[in-house]
């Protein structure tokens, strides 16, 4: 009876930790962290870290699926607990947020945004960063929060002058916008956490407060907004957020700013270990100081800026970026137009999908590195968690909420749901693809009723099976062409080619065939062709393709379609324009599909269903 009652209140505490019902309690940290003698300390321990930045950790800006016309949103709890349990995995004990996002003139009205105008405040943003920083307790991680952002991509000091009808120069000067700015400050500084009930300036998961991200800010500026944040936060470290490779005087005389950062993203990683000593050297016994952003070199450059960063007096370091799973699948993505179209932003555990940019020993390398700077041994890996498998309404489009750490999965089918099951596909990633199925069943049988599982697998072990999800009567078969080769091609013409560049501007889609005028491609099924999806980006005006189906792969007659558009604007990637074309029946006896060019443009992904 005394285990029953155990077990209870275990159960009760856990539904807690869940639900947010443990109202004014921030689990997870003893003491706030401190800076003395340019070292930080979590009480008497000095605090050293190396980890990531999570740009959307709080606010997602890579919501890319296809038929989305706006890539913002908020993260759910799932998204926000896998990507601070992946940095726990690896060792990570910060993370740094990118900014409060501001409303910008051009922005739609559907738009979501943290901040609307002078003092108004989006709740349902906070909730979203409310709900990091009960995730961050539980867990164990640290969050660096930037105030505004100096450039426009979310909306910055450009879009707080413009509240006020003023050029965003003014924002560093003006009394009135300096005002709004505070107002911002006090209102997150004095939230009230809606699932601790704990204060923000009270919560110890916040390690500081950043004046903003790559701020272009004058020192009389940083002075009187630091000596703000500590008037009404004096629990808090406050970062000055000036953009720069190399520490300003005024910043370390400053009394107010309690850390100092820089960021880099110089080419040679030896110059970058040449900065990082110095700033060291310039910082020691003054202010702490750690790397805040740096990246786009090759891992062993990585290596060897981050042994410089543990063998200086330094804090730690932050290289840029993790994303983390998607709520609907796969995981987020974000290529770098500054890395040279060759980075994106890493994924955990590290994926082959990387191997442009080494991904799978940079991460590993990071995870080593975390420990190092924390003087302890690198641990095994531990078996991932059980994955999700989301509702199922083809056996051609299979796809799952991932496992933090989870480096593939294996998929097992049945025809009853007590089994017995069959695995029938191993180590499956769901890195390969981008806003995408991740998971295609070609040896399912038409007519036949199945079952699916699946199993998170890793260095450490496996999972525990997934839920088990049902699926309607397969219908018919189905040819998925992702293409990133020619493999499900049957014929090509003209020049066309695989693109892997330039990615963000196809919605992340890492491979792509490019053609112009009069290229085409052909497709061929065993048994007749049911109907058909064609993913296309047009860089230019988007115009139709030419489609047309053959019984004998000789003869060619033009297929009727429909075309769907799904453009929002260039936006600041110079996005390419999605159209979607889609035929839901054709004419009997067609084995054969060609889709020909009539302008440049980008197949994206190819569906094609067959058989009866």
């Amino acid at each position: 009876m005394k285990l029953f009652f155990l077990l209870f209140a275990a159960g009760l505490f856990l539904l807690g930790l869940n639900t947010g019902c443990n109202k004014g309690v921030a689990t997870g940290f003893d003491h706030f962290i401190t800076a003395k003698d340019g070292r930080l300390y979590d009480g008497d321990r000095e605090f050293r870290f190396i980890s990531y930045n999570i740009p959307n950790l709080h606010y997602v800006e890579d919501n890319m699926a296809f038929e989305e016309t706006n890539p913002f949103r908020f993260p759910d709890e799932f998204e926000i607990r896998d990507a601070l349990l992946s940095i726990r995995q690896m060792g990570g004990q910060v993370v740094r947020l990118y900014t409060l996002s501001v409303r910008r003139p051009d922005d739609p009205d559907d738009m979501p945004r943290h901040i609307s105008g002078p003092g108004q405040f989006n709740e349902q943003a906070f909730v979203a960063l409310d709900k990091c920083l009960q995730i961050a307790n539980e867990y164990g991680v640290r969050l660096i929060i930037p105030f505004v952002d100096n450039w426009k991509w979310w909306g910055g000091r450009g879009e707080y002058a413009a509240f006020r009808g003023k050029d965003k120069e003014a924002f560093w000067t003006d009394p009135e916008i300096i005002s709004d700015f505070k107002e911002t400050i006090s209102f997150v500084v004095n939230r009230k956490n809606t699932f601790t009930g704990v204060a923000y300036k009270n919560d110890k998961a916040i390690l500081a407060w950043e004046t903003g991200n790559e701020l272009t800010s004058p020192p009389a500026w940083v002075a009187e907004i630091s000596a703000f944040i500590k008037s009404i936060d004096s629990n808090h470290l406050v970062i000055d957020g000036t953009h720069g490779s190399v520490l300003r005087n005024e910043s370390l005389n400053d009394p107010n700013i309690d850390v100092v950062t820089t960021h880099h993203y110089q080419k040679d990683a030896d110059e970058i270990v040449a900065l990082v000593k110095k700033n060291a050297l310039k910082a020691g016994g003054k202010k702490p100081y750690f790397v805040g952003e740096f990246g786009f070199i090759d891992t062993q450059g990585v290596r060897r800026v981050l042994d410089a960063v543990i063998d200086g007096p330094c804090s730690g370091a932050l290289i840029w970026s993790l994303r983390g799973h998607n709520t609907d699948g796969g995981f987020y993505w974000h290529s770098e137009p500054y890395g040279g179209n060759l980075f994106k932003s890493y994924h955990w555990p590290g994926f082959r999908s990387g191997d442009a940019f080494d991904e799978i020993n940079c991460v590993a390398l990071l995870r080593e590195k975390a420990f190092e700077i924390r003087g302890q041994a690198l641990p095994a890996l531990t078996p991932p968690a059980a994955p999700q498998l989301l509702p199922i309404k083809d056996v051609a489009a299979i796809t799952w909420r991932g496992s933090a750490g989870a480096s593939g999965y294996d998929i097992q089918r049945a025809e009853e749901k007590a089994g017995p099951w069959t695995t029938i596909a191993e180590n499956v990633s769901d890195a390969d693809v981008q806003y995408r199925p991740l998971y295609n069943d070609e040896t399912a049988e038409i007519g036949k009723r199945y079952f699916y599982r699946i199993i998170a697998v890793n260095a450490g072990g496996t999972s525990a099976p997934s839920n088990i999800a049902s699926a309607p009567a397969v219908a018919h078969h189905t040819l998925v062409d992702e293409c990133r080769d020619w493999n499900q091609t049957h014929k090509i013409y003209g020049t066309l080619t695989i693109k892997n560049d330039e990615a963000r501007r196809s919605k992340e889609d890492a491979h792509r065939f490019l053609g112009g005028k009069g290229d085409a491609v052909v497709y061929r099924c065993d048994d007749d062709m049911a109907s058909f999806r064609i993913f296309t980006f047009f860089p230019e005006e988007a115009v139709d393709l030419l489609i047309s189906g053959s019984t004998n792969g000789a003869a060619f007659a033009p297929i009727s379609f429909e075309r769907a558009d799904y453009y929002s604007g260039t936006g600041e990637y110079g996005y390419y324009k999605p159209a979607l074309f889609s035929a839901k029946e054709m004419p009997q006896g067609i084995k054969y599909l060609k889709i020909e060019f009539p302008a440049t443009a980008e197949l994206s992904r190819i569906e094609i269903k067959y058989g009866h």
